[in-house]
């Protein structure tokens, strides 16, 4: 089919692909407790009426369209989970949830794979093996219904995957497309430095959790500026440091926790043991105590070259060669790596900010928002690159 056909048949549902998002946008749910908006997706599939539809865990849906002549199979994944933030927009289809809010676009994401399987469910006759329509639940929180999901045999068979991420960063009609390397592997630690408490005028009686536990902090920085190369990418964030209830109390302890971000399976191997060197060291110089607990997160998604590359040659053929922005990876973590490792896949990023109309807050941020704009965009692409892949 060409390519104006196919776009004609883009436009021709945007307005029902925005109505699912606003109400997506309006009834959010957490990680793990994705129960309505799951049937709602359920239940919209099976109107297509030529899809098979499963629930592979409790809270998430898959869909499979199975052409009419044998090939590939290819699956195309949305998350669907929401984030604990109270939104504090102010149009029409604002959270009705209070402390939950799509903030990260995901509502942007289902409505789009829903437009993508309404398009091509109602093209069985010319599909070449089979499309697998992946309904993600819980990508925020570890340990990932990705994980769930590969483990349920959603992945089983499957050839190639394609997934794509509205981006605020990005202007509208941009798309990020980038080999290798794309998003890091997102790991966690907590640290709880065991002094003793003790009078705040009398310092000498007691071992100051929280003085020691500031020369934790500022030396854990010597990690990625000294002990590991500086072309080799690497983020250590010091996100929360809990301690004392009064001001003249030494605290006999404090709890710092943050993230450590990187991309090569060597580095993540690293880290840690240069982490607890440091702490280590400075607790016992100062008479301290400490335990230190490192949690693994998200494998990095690593893009294979070769689906990419029919992602880049899709978006230079639909809107041109200036569509490709010059997108660098970023350290930000994301569970599609979990399909990944089951076979090659590309994650790419759809613009989906517009400073005109005033879309410009970031990621999990109370005032995000998409620019609908972008649903379109990014349905065109998984159609077109959907026939291509296949083919």
């Amino acid at each position: 089919m060409n390519t104006e056909t196919l776009n004609q048949l883009v436009s021709d549902i945007r307005d029902e692909v925005i109505r699912w998002r606003r109400y997506l946008h309006q009834n959010p749910e957490l990680s793990y407790q994705e129960a309505k908006t799951a049937q709602f997706v359920y239940d919209t599939l099976a109107s297509f009426g030529t899809l098979e539809l499963s629930r592979p865990t409790p809270t998430s849906v898959m869909a499979r369209l199975i052409g009419k002549n044998p090939g590939k199979v290819l699956a195309i994944r949305a998350d669907m989970d929401a984030l604990p933030i109270q939104e504090e927009n102010q149009f029409e289809f604002v959270s009705n949830n209070p402390g939950v809010m799509h903030a990260c676009g995901h509502d942007g994401h289902t409505s789009m794979l829903l437009g993508t399987a309404k398009i091509l469910s109602a093209m069985k006759e010319q599909i070449h093996g089979e499309i697998r329509f992946l309904f993600q639940h819980a990508e925020e929180l570890t340990p990932g219904g990705a994980e769930e999901m590969v483990r349920a045999g959603v992945m089983d068979g499957v050839d190639l995957i394609i997934g794509t991420h509205l981006w605020s960063p990005m202007e509208t009609g941009k798309f990020g497309v980038i080999s290798g390397p794309m998003m890091a592997a997102p790991d966690v630690f907590s640290i709880t430095i065991h002094g003793k408490g003790g009078h705040a005028a009398l310092p000498h009686q007691a071992i100051d959790s929280i003085a020691v536990g500031a020369q934790v902090v500022t030396n854990l920085q010597h990690i990625v500026s000294r002990n590991t190369d500086p072309l080799e990418p690497l983020v250590l964030s010091i996100t929360q440091f809990i301690g004392g209830t009064t001001h003249n109390v030494i605290p006999g302890s404090v709890e710092i926790t943050g993230t450590v971000r990187s991309f090569t399976p060597q580095l993540r191997a690293e880290v840690p043991a240069l982490m607890e060197r440091i702490i280590k060291g400075i607790t016992e110089a100062h008479g301290a105590a400490y335990t230190f607990q490192y949690e693994e997160g998200y494998r990095p998604v690593i893009n294979d070259d070769e689906v990419t590359q029919v992602i880049e040659e899709t978006v230079r053929q639909i809107f041109g060669e200036e569509a490709l922005d010059p997108a660098k990876p970023i350290m930000a973590g994301e569970d599609f790596s979990a399909f990944q490792q089951k076979t090659p896949g590309s994650y790419f990023f759809t613009g989906a900010g517009n400073r005109e109309k005033g879309i410009v807050y970031p990621h999990h941020h109370p005032r995000f928002t998409i620019d609908e704009d972008a649903l379109e965009n990014g349905i065109k692409v998984f159609v077109h690159a959907a026939f291509k892949l296949l083919a």
